[in-house]
């Protein structure tokens, strides 16, 4: 099965440009929901379930990261993918002016929209947000190239996420600690021009998500290493994250 998030990197400019033209738009003082009305639409009880999930998600948010952005966009469609490993719900930040997010919602999970947007909404904009408080997306970011940075801040957001909202997803879920530590050298001496969509995605081997996984492993071993929390953890850079961890 092709990974669900090699689906996103291939459809989200045409997810995003799309979306910013739909006129149904529901807002916050900070964030605008904007919905994708395309073949398939989205009910007056999904939005205003979806509405309430974002604005309550983000109120939470900004108490816990002080650096998100004032303003925020969010553009949300209905798909057709099979997103059963991340709850039906999946997502992609850009950094860029303004900061947008856009979130898609499967029809194919079990139960339709509704059953998928209280299952993983909030989980997903969890970590969409935190990627934005960090300035972190794949083509704009602060951070530079490489599999290892990638996999630090993937991995701050999985973490906030699961500790914020009480979800897990399967496609984040580490591996056993032994085989964590390995692919984390293996990705460690990587050159940063390494293939990211076989890392982070789908590897030619098999492996799926080795970046989301091996950064989730990461992250747990530089908590429980250094006594911080995922707040505090946050706040360091990749290089000093891969010191508390011990790598």
């Amino acid at each position: 099965m092709k990974s669900i998030r090699i689906l996103l990197v291939l459809f989200t400019a045409l997810v995003i440009s799309n979306c910013k033209k739909s006129p149904e738009t529901a807002e916050s003082n900070s964030t605008a929901i904007t919905f994708k009305e395309d073949s398939t639409s989205f009910t007056a009880e999904q939005k205003t379930l979806i509405q309430e999930t974002i604005l309550a998600s983000e109120k939470e948010i900004r108490g816990l990261l002080p650096t998100l952005p004032d303003s925020i966009e969010v553009a949300v469609e209905i798909v057709d993918w099979n997103l059963d490993v991340v709850g039906g719900v999946t997502g992609r930040t850009d950094t860029n002016s303004p900061p947008f997010v856009a979130i898609q919602i499967s029809e194919k999970y079990p139960g339709g929209v509704k059953a998928a947007v209280q299952t993983a909404l909030k989980h997903t904009i969890f970590h969409e947000f935190h990627h934005l408080s960090r300035g972190w997306a794949i083509q704009d970011n602060k951070y530079g190239p490489g599999i290892s940075t990638a996999a630090v801040n993937e991995g701050l957001a999985v973490v906030f996420s699961e500790v914020y909202t009480n979800q897990t997803m399967e496609a984040d879920s580490p591996p056993e600690p032994e085989i964590a530590h390995q692919w984390m050298l293996e990705i460690l001496d990587l050159p940063v021009t390494a293939n990211y969509q076989h890392w982070m995605f789908e590897h030619p081997d098999g492996r799926m998500s080795i970046g989301y996984r091996t950064g989730n492993y990461l992250i747990r071993k530089a908590m429980d290493k250094s006594g911080k929390d995922i707040l505090e953890l946050s706040k360091e850079t990749p290089s000093n994250i891969l010191m508390l961890a011990g790598y």
